[in-house]
This record gives C-alpha cells, structure tokens and sequence, in this order.
C-alpha cells in the first residue's frame, strides 16, 4: 500500500520567512567580520593618503590670512568625517546586504537541517520545498529523491515480510518464528513513518 507523500498545508507557506536572524551567533560573526574588514580598508586608505601626501605643503585661507599647512594636517579634518560617513553607509548597506545573501544561502540550510531531523527520525514522507528565490534546488532534488527511494524500499521490505507472515500462517510455523516475523513488523511501522 502506497501513502502520498506529505505536502504543505498551505501553498503559500514557504513564500515568506518571518525570522531573519537564522543562526544568529554565526550571522553576527559574519557581519562583524565583514565590517572589521570595512574599517581595515578605510584605515588603510586613510594612511595611505597621508604617507603620500606627507612631504607636501598645502595654502589655504582662514580667517581672511593665508596659511600654509603639510598637506596632510590640512586634509585630517575633511578626511576624517567623509570617512566617518562613508564607513557608516558602507556598513549599513553591507549589514542589509549580507544580512540578505545570508538569508537566502542559510533559510534554506536551516530548513534542511530541520527537515532532515524529521526524516532522520524515521519519516520517510517528508519532502523539503524551498521558495523559488532559494539557492540550493538540486541538492533538494537529490535529498528528496533519496528520501523516497528509502520510502520504497523500507516499504519493499515491510511487504516482504508480510508476504513472510502470511506464509507462515499457511505452514503452521512455530510460534516463535511467527511471533518473531510479528515482531519485526511492529519494529518497521514504530520505527518509519512510511
């Protein structure tokens, strides 16, 4: 006997997914790690643009009077904050971003591993659906179609020994070996959900 393999209840279920910090520790670090990143970039431009224009004199008017500063000490404020700022953007959009790539790469990894614990407990009708903007469809393919090749075969089995029982019904087996068979049948069905 052949059950339908399980399906959403809903068929827009999957469409939206209402947490967006997934494996929060390792998000986190992935965004921390990507902004230490952003500031290393900026420091360094920063350096680099006062080592090289550190030999050089700048004129510049304040206050009415005209005053020659190293380049470098004359540009410090104006560089400082258009980096400030810039560091800011950068980080806010990379925080969206990744937060984003990260959504798409991990939604679907963390389904897996949900899903995969239902089936590693011996359900062997589930199947796992993604959204269609997820990554990784072939490797659902291939777990799906591993999941219901084991359904077969499981239930293969488990009519085997059916056909096993009721031939040892017929042979008037010992009691033993039919309550045994008995037994193996009942391990089959508490152990897969088929």
């Amino acid at each position: 006997m052949k059950r339908e393999v399980e399906m959403p209840k809903r068929a827009d279920a999957y469409k939206k997914r209402k947490i967006h910090f997934i494996k929060k520790d390792f998000q986190f670090r992935f965004i921390l790690k990507f902004c230490l990143v952003i500031l290393a970039g900026v420091t360094i431009s920063t350096g680099a643009l006062f080592f090289f224009s550190s030999g050089t004199l700048t004129s510049s008017f304040q206050d009415s009077r005209l005053v020659i500063k190293s380049t470098s000490l004359a540009i410090l404020p104006i560089v400082l904050y258009t980096n400030l700022v810039t560091l800011g953007l950068i980080t806010l959009a990379s925080i969206a971003i990744t937060l984003i790539v990260s959504h798409r790469l991990f939604g679907p990894l963390y389904r897996f591993e949900m899903d995969l614990k239902e089936i590693g407990t011996g359900n062997l009708l589930k199947q796992i659906h993604l959204r269609k903007e997820d990554q990784l469809k072939a490797f659902v393919a291939c777990v799906n179609k591993m999941t219901t090749d084991l359904h077969r075969k499981v239930s293969d089995i488990r009519g085997e020994v059916d056909q096993v029982i009721k031939s040892a019904s017929r042979e008037n087996v010992p009691e033993e070996i039919a309550e045994e068979l008995n037994l193996l049948r009942q391990g089959i069905d508490a152990k897969f959900k088929l």
